[in-house]
């Protein structure tokens, strides 16, 4: 363990110790709830081995979560203190000398996988559509960690570039394929096999593995075409085969950073352009980079002409895979797919209402990026997309006809994600609403704090004949009246019920069969709200910093396609505050996170993480 960091102000023995006795161990003690007792951190260095901990502790303190609302609260002092010292002993990161964090090297998951053959082959179908299905992290199915590669997935791979080839060559023949003038065509001399292999060979490799081929890949892949050349394959066949096995290389099939200062692996350095180039069209395209990207790298000249290039390919057709997995994912837009509201409780409900709402949050998505609106619209906004099956769910008048067009929600109770049909549905049962889903749902994405996992052994709320008695709501509060329930239900059934005028296919209601609906409720921190339009407002007033952290984060670690650490809160503030500098626009976001550290910069792979103790002492250990 590292040395003890110097503190001038605050000594643990002293003044940590005593507050987590009188405010924390009364529950995490002797009880051990959550399964943490303070009672064995006896002096700092205990407390120091124990990271993970106090990063929940953080999280806590910071959101005022705890103690509970009903157990004696700490003074504002006394919150801070604890606050600064959690910070200063676990998570100070040196702002001017940031550690970037390095990203394992990781498979193309299936939707990266089909876009990139389209682009790299010009076949117009889905390779990957059968591929086993991709493991998910930190809420997203990109990141590398997780996906794993299985023999069935080799042997994926293997047909699916055999087949990828056939249906590139079927045409090979007419020069208006575009397949083959993709393969064929960049061919130069042609009197000799070889030299007509050659170029067309290292063309494509370089552009599968989005980097200059290196001379040793170029001969192993030519000595594979000369030895079915050796075999009497007609060139075609040979030059065809060759084209598979790049298929299947480790170079295409998975993303990486090439190391570009062997001789000083620990040291922190730029990505080079290729890489940048790679980082940038995966991030907001889902896919390989295009010939301008290609050619930016190969002049060194991306990083000068970052924003141009990247409000370039924001405005490119490509960029709506922002919206099919960034927003599918961060929204868990992607569940409405297989909720199965019930028919006989919802009528209204059937599988072209699920696409209307599905292209209502698309559409609203796609308009703040397209438009580069205030990202805070995400929260409130005074229009939507709406067809006449929707506008119908909610109420509005005057719109005819399967088509979407934009509506004006002036002087409706709607606007924004949190009233969307789409949302209410996926964090609703199929016979009822959902607080706990919904409150679930704010939390994790719109204020970043989400709940613990629930304690074994917690009764479901009980339904039916047996249910308890009354109201929706006060069946959960009979339900929460078990100590083991109380915690986690007091974050997030206050929010839920905050939106419990929505029914669960998100059409308005005052009443919940002979109960008035009461959408009253008080965040844990304090703050109180009546009903789905105060809940907004205060989210916007008074939560406005938390959602655009939980925003940065989410988009951050999409980008990267990693799970972000302690030393990534730099980046995170840094972002939000060109965020904050720039009105909240939507290309603002993007623009700070392509310009970052750690989506600029890599750590070598045996760098070590530096403690606190090393950052405030000056030297290792």
């Amino acid at each position: 363990m590292g040395a003890k960091p110097k503190s001038s102000k605050v000594d643990f023995d002293r003044d940590v110790k005593p507050l987590l006795n009188d405010y924390c161990v009364g529950c995490h003690g002797e009880k051990k709830k959550g399964g943490l007792d303070f009672r064995i951190y006896t002096n700092e260095a205990l407390a120091l081995q124990d990271r993970a901990v106090f990063e929940k502790v953080l999280a806590k303190l910071e959101a005022h979560e705890m103690p509970p609302e009903n157990k004696p609260q700490p003074s504002v002092p006394q919150r801070e203190m604890l606050t600064n010292w959690v910070i200063s002993c676990f998570f100070q990161c040196d702002c001017n000398h940031p550690d970037p964090g390095r990203v394992t090297i990781r498979r193309l998951n299936r939707v990266e996988y089909n876009n990139t053959i389209r682009d790299l082959v010009g076949v117009d179908f889905q390779p990957a559509a059968d591929f086993p299905a991709d493991d998910s992290g930190y809420g997203f199915d990109n990141i590398g960690d997780v996906l794993s590669v299985s023999p069935v997935l080799l042997e994926k791979y293997l047909a699916a570039a055999e087949k990828i080839m056939n249906s590139a060559f079927e045409k090979h023949g007419s020069t208006n394929s575009t397949a083959y003038q993709r393969l064929i065509a960049p061919g130069g001399n042609r009197e000799k096999k070889i030299a007509r292999a050659r170029p067309i060979i290292a063309n494509f490799a370089t552009r599968a593995f989005r980097r200059p081929v290196t001379t040793q890949e170029q001969k192993r892949l030519l000595a594979l075409f000369k030895s079915m050349d050796e075999q009497a394959e007609p060139f075609d066949s040979a030059i065809k085969l060759v084209l598979e096995a790049v298929l299947i290389s480790p170079q295409f099939l998975f993303r990486g950073d090439v190391q570009t200062e062997p001789d000083n692996s620990k040291s922190i350095h730029a990505v080079d352009e290729y890489a940048l180039a790679s980082r940038l069209s995966y991030f907001l395209w889902s896919s390989m980079p295009d010939d301008e990207l290609f050619a930016q790298a190969a002049r060194g000249s991306l990083r000068r002409n970052l924003d141009a290039q990247v409000r370039r390919m924001l405005k490119s057709e490509k960029s709506h895979a922002l919206v099919d997995n960034f927003a599918g994912q961060w929204l868990q837009l992607r569940n409405l797919k297989i909720v199965s509201p019930d028919r006989k409780q919802f009528p209204a409900f059937n599988d072209k209402l699920r696409e209307a709402m599905e292209n209502e949050t698309e559409l609203f998505f796609e308009s703040i990026w397209r438009e580069n609106r205030s990202v805070l619209d995400f929260i409130d906004a005074d229009y939507t997309f709406l067809n006449d099956g929707l506008a119908k769910l909610y109420g509005i008048t005057g719109v005819e006809g399967d088509q979407f067009r934009r509506v004006s929600l002036a002087g409706t109770r709607r606007g924004g994600l949190l009233t969307q049909a789409s949302i209410m549905t996926i964090t609703s049962n199929p016979t009822r609403t959902s607080p706990v889903k919904r409150g679930k749902w704010v939390l994790e994405n719109i204020l970043g704090a989400p709940p613990p996992p629930p304690p074994p052994n917690v009764p479901e709320l009980k339904e039916g004949k047996e249910a308890l008695s009354g109201s929706l709501r006060h069946r959960m509060e009979q339900h929460r009246s078990d100590p083991n329930c109380a915690s986690c239900h007091a974050r997030m059934d206050p929010i839920g019920f905050g939106l419990e005028n929505f029914d669960a296919i998100g059409h308005w209601r005052d009443k919940e069969e002979d109960f008035e609906i009461d959408p009253s409720g008080k965040l844990i921190s304090g703050e109180s709200f009546n009903g789905p339009t105060e809940l907004k407002t205060l989210l916007l007033m008074q939560k406005k910093d938390d959602f655009i952290r939980c925003l940065t984060e989410k988009t951050l670690t999409y980008a990267l396609g990693r799970g972000l650490e302690y030393y990534d809160k730099c980046a995170v503030q840094q972002i939000s505050k060109g965020l904050a500098k720039e009105h909240y626009k939507f290309s603002a976001l993007i623009l700070e996170i392509v310009k970052s550290t750690p989506f600029q910069m890599i750590r070598g792979e045996s760098a070590p993480v530096k403690t606190v103790a090393q950052t405030s002492e000056g030297k290792a250990e």
